[in-house]
């Protein structure tokens, strides 16, 4: 592969898997019904509604789940998949579909892996007056937390939901992995 080439790889993956995220952390954050008033929800839904707000004349809600945005998601990751394959020169119906979704599924996972870690490292840090992040996060990983913190609740000031979760989602990694998606 040339560096032109590998330069255009990089910055495709690096553009359509960050959309792909804001995409991703929007549609979360809808689930979790976070704060949309918050100045990083604002940012996301003015980030992602020109892709979304289209989409939604024709494609309905089901349920809590914003289609739209999934239907968006799973669009672009193909487009995305296409370009690389036009780029690279190589196959793009080779095992389209279980990469596609294997791709997401890693990208979900890792999504709430950050958001952990953000959040363990913002209570350790202790200063969560005013910053807009905290709530988003809080709601975002709280229905994660909440059977842990039944099975397992917290010893004295120290949680170890967090931990508990990280070794789940990566354990959904391998398994994810296993599947070869």
């Amino acid at each position: 592969m040339s560096a032109i080439q590998e330069i255009l790889v990089f910055l495709i993956n690096t553009l359509f898997n960050l959309y792909i995220s804001f995409l991703m952390i929007r549609m979360l954050l809808g689930l979790a019904r976070a704060d949309f008033y918050n100045p990083v929800s604002q940012f996301l839904v003015k980030a992602t509604d020109p892709v979304i707000k289209p989409l939604r004349r024709f494609i309905p809600a089901f349920g809590k789940i914003d289609t739209a945005t999934v239907v968006a998601i799973v669009g672009l990751k193909v487009i995305e998949l296409f370009l690389l394959a036009l780029i690279t020169g190589g196959d793009f119906a080779a095992s389209f579909i279980p990469f596609v979704m294997g791709d997401l599924l890693r990208m979900l996972v890792w999504i709430y892996i950050v958001a952990i870690i953000i959040q363990v490292i913002i209570s350790w840090v202790g200063n969560t007056h005013g910053n807009p992040v905290v709530p988003l996060i809080n709601s975002l990983t709280e229905p994660l937390f909440r059977p842990v913190r039944k099975l397992i609740p917290p010893v004295g000031m120290i949680d170890f939901s967090a931990f508990v979760v990280l070794l789940l989602l990566q354990i959904a990694l391998i398994i994810i992995r296993s599947f070869g998606l």
